[in-house]
């Protein structure tokens, strides 16, 4: 007989540091956890900027330091790999990730897989991969996110880019969470206003899935506690930090995208990201991720881009199952709800979407993003196979609902 869950589980980071100047703590915390070698992963871009040198200037001059740069904007397993050689090659009591998420990410799969002896993709859920265990780490692991939008520093997750499939797969584990996520928003600051828009309306994504995925409850209980899945489903602790970060997200991003200087809205986007990745990475995501894996995978777009593109058609096919949670999205996007209907307030969730986009420069829809109309079908198929997101959108789809989507979102 079913019996459905009737407890929820909430994890984050280790620990955070959040604020203007937090990075110049960084040599204190790695002090305090006895670090002597420590491998820092970043990519070239940020090694040129000087980024890469403030956080280098944080730590000790006695902690022996390797940079790998070899990270590119959605790493595949050759990057991935190439990492875990430096690691092996370094032995680092640390791993320190410097960028957006894909550096994270690496840093992460690095820090907890340096020294195994399987393959990466054998970590990858079925059908992709086998779905192994990640085991257990004792290298401290660090986050430093240098955009505001992928809430990698607090996720349990990793990116895989799969180009031979066209695909991005996900490697998910409690032990994928960093030991310490030190986000400060100064260095954000020099992100290209197009950067700084993507990476915002990713994290706005992140905070709208979560405030409408499914509750804990919808879900059937695990046999053991730690059976229970990493998205768990909504819960009242979530749903805070997702609504909050709508609010933050929708009266910033403009500001920042127009002025990057405009320090104010800086933190209140790396606010906002870091909320809406709390939020998510507890709660769940949905159809919208689920579909954006193939949409990137065979048209090479930036992820947040992608998201923005599909975001607005999945809101309006998920509006039904909560009119309310819509109308307070849009409430917090600051839309004008005065004698509207419900019905009509879940519609003016997803214009306020698609108006924030625009104000940005985000392309409206798939077709910008080099989709054709007859790649609608492929692509749907493809997203039937990650169940890992669709099972918490909170309405039911099938083949011919992706499809439905996708073509309201060309």
């Amino acid at each position: 007989m079913y019996e459905s869950d009737s407890v929820w589980e909430f994890a984050i980071a280790d620990r955070i540091a959040f604020g203007n100047g937090s990075i110049e703590e960084l040599g204190d915390r790695l002090a305090g956890r006895s670090v002597s070698t420590l491998l820092l992963v970043t990519d070239e871009g940020l090694l040129e900027a000087g980024v890469v040198d403030a956080v280098r200037g944080s730590i000790p001059t006695e902690i022996e330091v390797s940079v790998f740069d070899g990270v590119e904007p959605d790493p595949d397993l050759e990057v991935y790999e190439a990492a875990l050689e430096a690691a092996d090659a370094a032995e680092p009591d640390a791993v320190v990730g410097v960028g957006g998420g894909s550096s994270i990410d690496v840093a992460k799969v690095t820090g907890s897989l340096a020294g195994t002896d399987r393959e990466l993709l054998e970590y990858v859920a079925p059908p992709i991969g086998d779905g192994a265990s990640v085991p257990e780490s004792e290298t401290t692991v660090v986050a430093v996110p240098t955009t505001a939008g992928t809430g990698s520093e607090s996720s349990p997750a990793a990116v895989v880019s799969l180009p031979d499939r066209e695909l991005k797969v996900g490697i998910s584990s409690r032990h994928l969470y960093p030991d310490l996520a030190v986000v400060d928003p100064l260095l954000t600051a020099s992100l290209p206003s197009a950067v700084t828009a993507a990476s915002g309306m990713d994290a706005l994504t992140h905070a709208i899935e979560s405030y409408t995925t499914r509750w804990y409850s919808a879900k059937p209980e695990p046999d053991r506690p730690d059976e229970r899945p990493d998205y768990g489903g909504r819960t009242e602790l979530t749903d805070l930090y997702a609504e909050k970060a709508i609010e933050l997200i929708g009266s910033n991003l403009r500001r920042a995208v127009n002025n990057g200087d405009d320090l104010e809205a800086r933190r209140n986007m790396a606010l906002g990201s870091l909320l809406a990745g709390v939020a998510f990475t507890n709660a769940g995501l949905g159809a919208t991720h689920a579909l954006a894996y193939p949409v990137a995978g065979e048209n090479h777009t930036p992820h947040g881009v992608t998201v923005a593109a599909l975001l607005p058609a999945v809101m309006r096919y998920n509006a039904s199952t909560a009119f309310d949670r819509y109308r307070t999205i849009a409430d917090r996007l600051g839309e004008n709800l005065e004698g509207v209907s419900d019905r009509e307030a879940g519609d003016r969730a997803a214009t306020a979407v698609e108006a924030l986009a625009d104000d940005v420069g985000i392309p409206s829809g798939l077709r910008d993003l080099g989709v054709e109309e007859g790649d609608v079908p492929r692509l749907a198929e493809k997203t039937e196979e990650i169940q890992r997101l669709l099972v918490g959108n909170p309405r039911r789809v099938d083949r011919e609902a992706l499809e439905e989507i996708l073509e309201s979102a060309y």
